[in-house]
């Protein structure tokens, strides 16, 4: 296989942008051999920046945006104001993050990365990210989000699950909202963050709506998107892949290792 220079040095097997910063690179650029090197396999384990797992041959850390090639240091990244997250504890210090004890918290949606603003009320217009319909009354939309410790007994996996605490509460104010996991270098930034939840997967599903009814759509996942129904076990099936499924009033979404999300209309006072 052979590679070309972008116009920074580095070498690249896209012929259109480099594989390593991203530059374009012009039509008819020199084309170098494969430098004899380590197998593509050969990598960091670890991130030495936050200390995260990395998969071995990546170029950037997931978490972080560290550059493993040229091992430039990330940018701190400022978070939206009034966004809560279930982000993982922090790797510095393993310190668990607090859990509020006398109220539910409340995470806002992130800010839109397309236009950099954050999503309000407003008329409908075509094209993603439009505002949800209000139902009639002022009645409000959430996604609580729990830990769920029957559902992490059932998956046996081998990060230890947190303590359950209370609830997360997420407004539902757009027609669409991801459910996953953030990352800095891909530009990824959830609606629901299960950023503490390794079994989920960076765009894991999407709950859609037309204002009175809701659905989960799962978008390749990893390890699958469950759905259950009030007073029934829990679920041992998957929902098809790309296929979007109705939830009934009090359906219990199940993803990653321990998160259980039902959509439902918000209480007076919750949001």
């Amino acid at each position: 296989m052979s590679t070309v220079r972008c116009p920074e040095g580095h070498p690249s097997t896209s012929t259109d942008y480099c594989d390593v910063c991203g530059a374009p690179i012009a039509a008819g650029g020199a084309s170098t051999p494969a430098a004899a090197g380590p197998s593509p396999s050969a990598g960091p384990t670890t991130c030495p920046h936050c200390q995260s797992p990395a998969a071995a041959g990546a170029l950037f850390c997931e978490n972080c945006g560290y550059d493993f090639t040229t091992g430039a240091t990330p940018a701190p990244l400022v978070p939206p104001a009034g966004v809560a997250s279930t982000s993982s504890p922090s790797a510095a210090t393993g310190e668990q993050p607090a859990v509020e004890a006398t109220e539910v918290r409340t995470q806002e949606p992130a800010t839109d990365p397309a236009t950099g603003a954050s999503p309000g009320p407003g008329p409908a217009s075509a094209g993603g990210g439009l505002p949800t319909p209000a139902p009639d009354g002022p009645d409000s939309w959430v996604a609580e989000v729990w830990i769920d410790p029957d559902w992490y007994a059932l998956q046996s996996p081998e990060d230890p699950m947190p303590s359950a605490g209370l609830p997360v509460l997420v407004p539902l104010r757009t027609r669409s909202a991801l459910v996953g996991r953030p990352s800095v270098s891909r530009n990824i930034h959830p609606t629901i963050d299960c950023g503490a939840d390794s079994g989920v997967s960076r765009r894991h599903c999407q709950l859609n709506t037309d204002g009175t009814r809701w659905w989960v759509e799962d978008l390749q996942s990893s390890n699958g998107t469950y759905v259950a129904r009030v007073g029934e076990p829990l679920p041992q099936a998957p929902i098809p892949v790309g296929q979007r499924y109705e939830l009934a009033d009090g359906d219990r979404v199940y993803v990653g290792a321990w998160t259980r999300i039902v959509v439902r209309l918000a209480l007076p006072g919750e949001v």
